[in-house]
């Protein structure tokens, strides 16, 4: 018998021992009859976040975990090949998500990411009346609200795990006139102020107060009496202002916005919902919005570009040629000339339109490369600058290019100091202050045993990492990694990784 079939086995045993049917178990899940028959006769593949939540629903140790979460064991040195299809956006969907408290009709989202960071913000949105449901076994998202939301009932737990929880803040503003809202959570970069936020919704009338734990939000809504100038260029920042302007019925003026990729299918995503948007894709905005919005929308969303370059990475440290399909290049386009001028060869497909009809898609193909350090520092900038979550995976193919590479990481607190752990592998990282680090490549990689960092874009960076040392490598408590990629490990198996989860029992 098959693992497949055996995990199956006890699926259904477990099910049956809680008197549940296979279809009260996929409502439980919310999935389809269907899949749960093929799981228990094992013809289908089960994520690890699928089983632990099957886990959960049946209150059976079907798989347990120790206090160290889930772990890889990566057997590298093995070059990858084969094509790779880019999933839907995080950022874009957890935004959306939060834009979808703003319509008052059924809005359908096509091609949600099933990870972690859109389960917390799903539990958040049940636990103030929202209903959701995944249509059967695809990655499509029905999302109802209803005419008041229980604000007062929030899920603090679920809230506390993502930082998009901040988010809330613009849609809400003119629905509530006090309400509490936790602090924010996920990765752990340091501390970022949120006082960009509150400059950007205090013209309509928002005021905050931070006590221990949450914040304390009333909101008495008026009319911008000024153009709006946002004191930072961030893109949750543009999307809380943005999502204020939506239900706000007159014309606002925004400057020095994000033109971001997550901002971008926010806006696409509000024009259908009927609000008017003059400017997406660059600093100004002018947005007229609605004073209410109930229609029955769909919404595809447009591709991810960060795990576009974690797959670039990917190929990169391990020497391989890959095809990376459905990479939306408009997001890509520095990443990727910085990347030849150190000497990186890549083939580019002509381009074609994403599921929305807006963003615009290449399949692109990395040929094996000898690569040389930049002559310039590798750092990001808001948009059309290098991604700031492109940035880490930058730092890891420094690390396969001769010479001497200067990394410098402005944006976040304690974010560089997460290069240090490619040490363990034997990659030289030299640490100059929390914001900069040198990186001597080429690196002799050698296997290691690392607990991943309490962070999404470092623990990648070091799962890639393992992928080129050859020997047996793991990597423990990779949580982080369901937050923002979609079973990552299965589909690096598929180009010829061979990641294994395990437990310690």
């Amino acid at each position: 018998m098959s693992y497949k079939a055996r995990l199956g086995k006890l699926i259904q045993q477990s099910r049956i021992n809680r008197n549940m049917t296979q279809a009260e178990l996929a409502k439980s899940l919310g999935t389809s009859q269907s899949a749960i028959n093929r799981i228990e006769k094992g013809g289908q593949n089960i994520s690890l976040e699928m089983l632990a939540r099957i886990s959960d629903v049946l209150a059976s140790n079907i798989i347990s975990f120790s206090g160290n979460g889930t772990n890889f064991e990566i057997r590298g040195g093995t070059r990858l090949k084969g094509a790779v299809t880019v999933k839907t956006s995080k950022n874009a969907a957890v935004a959306l998500l939060c834009a979808s408290l703003l319509n008052k009709g059924t809005t359908t989202f096509r091609r949600v990411p099933r990870i972690e960071e859109v389960y917390r913000i799903l539990e958040v949105l049940g636990s103030i009346g929202v209903k959701t449901r995944w249509i059967d076994d695809s990655n499509d998202l029905i999302v109802s609200r209803p005419g008041t939301l229980k604000l007062a009932n929030i899920d603090v737990e679920a809230a506390k795990k993502t930082r998009s929880i901040i988010m809330f803040l613009g849609p809400l503003l003119h629905q509530s006139k006090k309400f509490s809202l936790p602090f924010a959570g996920g990765c752990s970069l340091g501390t970022r102020t949120v006082e960009p936020h509150m400059s950007g919704l205090r013209p309509f009338g928002l005021k905050v107060i931070a006590e221990t734990e949450h914040y304390i939000v009333t909101s008495h809504p008026k009319s911008p009496d000024r153009t709006i100038i946002l004191t930072e260029r961030g893109d949750t920042v543009t999307e809380n202002v943005i999502m204020a302007a939506a239900l706000h019925p007159g014309t606002v003026t925004i400057r020095n916005a994000s033109p971001n990729y997550m901002v971008q299918d926010i806006c696409f995503f509000l024009e259908k919902l009927g609000v008017k948007i003059d400017g997406v894709g660059t600093t100004v905005l002018k947005i007229t919005g609605l004073k209410e919005i109930k229609r029955n929308v769909e919404y595809a969303l447009s591709e991810d570009p960060i795990e576009a370059m974690s797959f670039i990475a990917a190929a990169v440290v391990t020497d391989s040629s890959i095809t990376i399909e459905r990479a939306p290049i408009e997001f890509l386009e520095l990443e990727l000339a910085t990347l030849e001028e150190m000497g990186l060869r890549y083939t580019l497909t002509p381009e074609y339109n994403s599921y929305n009809d807006r963003s615009r898609l290449v399949d692109i193909t990395i040929e094996r490369s000898k690569l040389k350090a930049p002559k310039d520092k590798l750092h990001a900038l808001p948009f059309p600058g290098i991604n700031m979550d492109n940035l880490p995976f930058l730092g890891l193919i420094a690390t396969a290019a001769e010479g001497r590479t200067l990394l410098h990481d402005w944006s976040y607190e304690n974010r560089a100091i997460y290069f240090t752990e490619l040490t363990k592998l034997n990659a030289q990282v030299e640490m100059l202050d929390p914001h900069r680090v040198y990186i001597q490549g080429t690196t002799r990689w050698k296997p290691a045993d690392v607990v991943a960092p309490p962070a999404l874009r470092p623990t990648v960076v070091i799962l890639l990492a393992m992928l080129a040392a050859p020997g047996i490598s793991k990597l423990r408590n990779v949580y982080q990694i369901d937050r923002g990629y979609e079973q990552l490990a299965e589909r690096l198996n598929n180009l010829g990784a061979h990641i294994r989860p395990f437990r310690d029992i």
